[in-house]
């Protein structure tokens, strides 16, 4: 009996932990809708900062998860996948209001939440039932073909379009000299995270699609 209470647990907590970020998720995408209905794509981010912050921030337990070996996702690739998501989250949205009212955060959160409204079910599935329907299976790894495309080429336009601001304002800047002995430079460091977009996404990109046509080779021979 206590051999199987690691297993238990472990699929409790994961599937608690994807429902969780799957209503966030899906609020965000629910209230950007309604301001895209409304024709006010400018106050999107307004109507999404709560949620999207949270759920983005929790979304760093995935690298957790992947070093404890609670899922098989390889660190790596979650790494490479959140350090950029948590940077425009925090480090653009929430910290240079002026970059808000622009079209590109439309597209980067309707690719956000696309996403992680169809993957989060799916891997909530797999963990409550040991396996997903295959119309879900079908979107998770075929939707991404758009949509991360997408969601990277609007992450880097965000960091892109937000520099000018960083570089003004000189903020979260450390100026020598002081008591540390030491300088740091947002402008400089958001250039150098923006050059590591391009060999990591291809990267990335790889390895989902490596992922896609093994487990659509599985479903099929099911």
């Amino acid at each position: 009996m206590e051999a199987n209470v690691g297993p238990v647990v472990r699929r409790l907590y994961l599937s608690v932990y994807n429902w969780a970020v799957f209503f966030g998720r899906a609020q965000v995408l629910c209230y950007a809708t309604l301001a895209l209905l409304e024709r006010r794509p400018e106050a999107i981010y307004t109507a999404i900062e709560r949620p999207l912050l949270v759920t983005q921030t929790a979304a760093l337990m995935e690298i957790v998860h992947s070093l404890v070996g609670l899922v098989k996702s390889p660190a790596s690739a979650t790494i490479l996948q959140l350090i950029g998501r948590i940077f425009v989250a925090w480090g653009v949205l929430r910290s240079f209001p002026e970059t808000r009212p622009h079209i590109l955060v439309t597209s980067l959160i309707l690719a956000w939440s696309t996403v992680a409204v169809i993957r989060y079910p799916y891997y909530r599935m797999k963990e409550t039932f040991g396996f997903a329907h295959f119309w879900l299976l079908w979107l998770r790894y075929n939707m991404f073909l758009v949509l991360y495309p997408i969601g990277m080429l609007s992450e880097v336009g965000l960091i892109y379009v937000t520099m000018p601001y960083m570089k003004a304002s000189n903020k979260y800047c450390l100026q020598m000299p002081n008591k540390w002995n030491f300088s740091f430079n947002y402008h400089y460091a958001s250039v150098l995270l923006m050059g590591i977009y391009f060999p990591g996404f291809p990267h990335m990109y790889r390895y989902m699609l490596l992922r896609r046509k093994v487990v659509l080779s599985k479903a099929k021979s099911a």
